[in-house]
């Protein structure tokens, strides 16, 4: 397999795992939050963790490693260009429940009982991204097919 198409394909299988990772945080957030739903939510995050790890590292390769169409057909498309504001979107929504999750997570190292402050909110923004991630989904098959360029 050349390295193009295990990019790609390693790209898109991180949108699966994201994509189910955060639906289902948000899912978990919703519920009672004792130890067990926290540790739901807690495996739910690291998978959502993992994604945007193999987003970030597959899409950079991809866009600026020379293996696709060259940083410039990316630089100058509209729908990548759109697809970055999403993503732009998504990591600021992130900021609050990331913060807070780590804090959570802190706390029940230290043996402290958590405060899950917030978990509706955090829950809401998770479904919010889940709705981003498909509109993601959306420019980039129309970048697949050659729509945006100028």
């Amino acid at each position: 397999m050349n390295g193009r198409w295990l990019l790609a394909a390693l790209h898109l299988l991180a949108l699966g795992i994201g994509m189910g990772a955060v639906w289902a945080r948000g899912r978990a957030l919703r519920r009672e939050l004792d130890r067990g739903g926290l540790a739901r939510v807690f495996y739910a995050d690291n998978w959502w963790g993992a994604a945007a790890a193999l987003w970030l590292i597959t899409g950079l390769l991809r866009a600026f490693g020379g293996f696709e169409k060259g940083s410039a057909y990316y630089v100058h498309n509209h729908l990548f260009q759109a697809k970055m504001t999403l993503f732009a979107f998504i990591l600021v929504l992130e900021i609050a429940p990331m913060v807070a999750l780590i804090r959570w997570r802190a706390a029940l190292r230290r043996g402290e009982r958590v405060v899950p402050n917030n978990a509706r909110a955090y829950a809401t923004i998770s479904m919010i991204e889940t709705v981003l991630l498909a509109l993601m989904v959306v420019f980039a098959t129309g970048m697949a097919r050659g729509y945006g360029a100028r």
